[in-house]
């Protein structure tokens, strides 16, 4: 089981597993084995130890997933043919094969299913060295022409995700071929980002209005995520999966009873002077004297 954030790369090592087995790859994902026959077909059609891998996991149908529990102890599957009193169960031995599951939400599987993987390993965010060798790499796929001060501004602005990095690198490499001699330089990459309004830490248009929407309009919190929602015309849920957690691992957030808070670090990005001890509202009680 890979649980971790999107964009850490939790397919392309799925892939690497398989590599390394020398066998081949089936890639699936959850909602897209609706039914048991969905899953029936694809398990009975593995060869010997091939890899199985199943995307957003947490997604699956409770009965499909019920089916998988199975085929992953014993390497074998039940099922029903026929319907009402002639109906008659058969178990089907499966070829021994392995099963890779990967998922964003790794609280949103079933008790039963997590507790069925030999191992579960967590994706953490990649820090600016490892990124800067992925674009590395990307820039020889891709064929561009770079400096290492270019593609290290690009990494300290990824978020420390490889698919945000080369997404970026994908943009400025445009922006290179347009305005510049085609060489990824790091004048042409702050230029580039600059337009694409990502700031020196990664933050883009969205994350500077979540953090100004907090301390301009409710003076810096708490404050509820629906209410944030509301107010920048986001679904919570967007919110909460997309945004939240880098602005949390900045520190520029946090988490309370009563709701999201900005901290001192994003006042200080932001450029707003930051007061420890916020005005107390007025009340009834203290405007009567």
């Amino acid at each position: 089981m890979l649980y971790g954030p999107p964009g850490l790369g939790k397919t392309t090592l799925a892939y690497i597993i398989a590599t390394e087995l020398g066998v081949n790859i089936r890639v699936t994902s959850g909602p897209a084995i609706e039914r048991t026959g969905d899953l029936a077909a694809i398990l009975t059609n593995l060869q010997s130890h091939d890899v199985l891998f199943i995307d957003e996991v947490h997604r699956l149908n409770r009965t499909v997933e019920e089916l998988l529990y199975l085929a992953m102890e014993d390497f074998a599957l039940d099922i029903v043919i026929g319907k009402g009193p002639g109906a008659k169960s058969l178990r089907l031995s499966l070829p021994a094969f392995t099963l890779v599951g990967a998922t964003t939400r790794f609280a949103l599987l079933s008790p039963p299913l997590r507790g069925r993987f030999g191992a579960v390993y967590r994706l953490d965010f990649y820090d600016q060295a490892a990124i800067q060798e992925i674009l590395q790499r990307s820039t020889g796929i891709l064929q561009i022409k770079a400096e290492d001060s270019g593609l290290g501004e690009v990494a300290c602005r990824a978020r420390g995700t490889p698919r945000v990095a080369n997404r970026l690198l994908k943009r400025v490499r445009d922006y290179a071929q347009v305005r510049a001699d085609g060489v990824v330089t790091r004048s042409v990459a702050v230029e580039a980002l600059a337009k694409l309004e990502v700031d020196q830490i990664g933050l883009d248009e969205v994350d500077h209005k979540l953090l100004h929407t907090i301390v301009d309009k409710f003076n810096g919190g708490p404050v509820g995520l629906e209410t944030i929602a509301a107010a920048i015309s986001e679904e919570s849920d967007t919110i909460m999966d997309v945004y939240e957690p880098y602005l949390l691992q900045l520190g520029f957030l946090e988490r309370t009873p009563r709701g999201r808070l900005a901290t001192q670090l994003a006042y200080q990005h932001l450029g707003i002077p930051y007061s420890k001890g916020q005005p107390p509202q007025p009340t009834l009680w203290n405007e009567s004297g």
